[in-house]
């Protein structure tokens, strides 16, 4: 067969059976046996099957794999791994070893359950030798499985299971080519990958960041973090239950001004919502849409030079496909009930109130209501007259207004073209929008 001939999980399933090299074992818990469900049907799975187990059972989980880490979690796949890697070896290496390329698959997984509660998502790892008796590598993956019932959750997961062992061992020359190959009969739909990790001598030439950045910019996450002490974890676990600061800004645009606005809204978070949540977390926020590069797109190597830059101001960032912060505060609201605070400029207003929202049925209504209705507070930071006409095209300030007071503009001293200086009016009296003074405490009562 040709080798860019693209095949689906049950062809790429048969060639790896048929494939006397390969050969392992899985273990997979929380979304059925999927994955070795393909090998074990489609014929010749004496040829890739050495085991496969499922432990449902908590204790007998513990058991196998030790207790006292959260069942679906990073720990808990790595000491899987490593536990069926080990047991593989010791089996198998002395019979085998000199002839064989083993692996082990392993997934823990939080597939739908029956009340339709739980953050649907989970961890896929692999351990693999390209060739006989050489170091292994290993590859993780945190996904999200957005299907809306378990069985198709499950077949989400079988698919990608299957595709990433096929991808291991034909489509590794780079992660681009690699993440093309999983993804293969998926989509943001169905599955995302916000997380990966991997080492190995396959991977010598792969950089964390670049292929974190690629996992937004190629469409296979709608965001990924890149936190402040640079350790790589998925949204999931960095925004759960945390009260937001969260600072949009563009490419060419986000500076050291950005950190003193997640400091100043930080620091002035009110005490009952600090209490109620985990604590206080500030990022900054990049969109791979609607920069001002020349083509319209901005490269991976600028998203990450640009992170970079941004993770020596103190704070880690936040990467999104949308620019949107309506899609911004949707996304984190998976997470955390908490309030979300937006820290920004009045740039950044001039633009939610400019947006035409083409891509909603209400427009500039419905994309501000999106906004607001997510538990959401606009803290908006003055800036002088002449850095506001500076930076935003006179086209989009025809018919606004503003009062400046020793050259500062202010968000309350604001007044929007035509009919949309009364909804502002209202959302400024209603404290959704917080005309906030740098050490000023954020009156956000409602």
């Amino acid at each position: 067969m040709p080798d860019n001939e693209k095949y689906g999980a049950p062809q790429k399933a048969l060639l790896l059976n048929l494939d006397h090299t390969i050969f392992g074992s899985f273990a997979e818990i929380g979304a059925g046996q999927e994955v070795s469900r393909w090998f074990l049907r489609v014929g010749g799975a004496s040829g890739t099957v050495a085991k496969t187990i499922s432990a449902y059972d908590k204790e007998v989980s513990d058991q196998l794999y030790g207790a006292g880490t959260r069942y679906v979690s990073m720990p808990r796949l790595k000491d899987m791994l490593e536990s069926e890697w080990e047991q593989l070896l010791a089996q198998l290496q002395i019979a085998r070893g000199a002839s064989t390329r083993f692996f082990a698959f392993v997934d823990t997984i939080s597939a739908r359950n029956y009340a339709g509660t739980n953050d649907c998502h989970g961890w896929v790892g692999l351990r693999f030798q390209r060739h006989p008796e050489e170091p292994p590598n290993d590859l993780i993956l945190h996904i999200n499985l957005m299907d809306r019932n378990n069985v198709q959750q499950q077949e989400a997961v079988g698919t990608l299971g299957v595709n990433l062992i096929y991808a291991a061992y034909h489509a590794i020359a780079s992660a681009e080519e690699f993440l093309a190959s999983v993804f293969e009969e998926l989509g943001l739909q169905r599955l995302e990958i916000d997380c990966l990790e991997w080492r190995g001598p396959a991977f010598a030439h792969w950089n964390r960041d670049e292929v974190h950045a690629f996992l937004v910019v190629g469409g296979y996450a709608e965001a990924v973090v890149f936190p402040a002490d640079n350790q790589a974890a998925p949204p999931n676990e960095l925004l759960y239950k945390r009260a937001l600061v969260l600072a949009p800004g563009r490419f060419d645009s986000a500076s050291s001004l950005h950190a003193e606005l997640i400091h100043s809204t930080l620091e002035n978070l009110p005490a009952k919502e600090l209490m109620e949540s985990k604590g206080g977390l500030g990022l900054f926020c990049l969109s791979v849409a609607g920069n001002n590069a020349s083509d319209g797109k901005v490269s991976v190597q600028e998203i990450v030079q640009q992170v970079t830059t941004l993770q020596r101001l103190g704070y880690g960032v936040m990467l999104f496909r949308a620019q949107e912060l309506y899609t911004m505060s949707t996304f984190a609201n998976r997470y955390t009930k908490s309030r979300i605070h937006f820290a920004v400029g009045l740039t950044v207003l001039v633009r939610i109130f400019h947006d035409s929202y083409e891509e909603l049925a209400g427009a500039v209504l419905e994309g501000i209501a999106r906004l607001f209705t997510q538990n959401v507070r606009l803290s908006v930071y003055p800036m002088t007259a002449e850095e506001l006409r500076g930076r935003i095209p006179a086209e989009r300030l025809v018919g606004w207004r503003w009062k400046e007071t020793d050259g500062i503009v202010s968000a309350d001293n604001v007044h929007p073209a035509g009919p949309l200086d009364f909804l502002y009016q209202y959302l400024l009296a209603s404290r959704f929008i917080l005309a906030a003074k740098p050490g000023n405490a954020l009156n956000t009562e409602v």
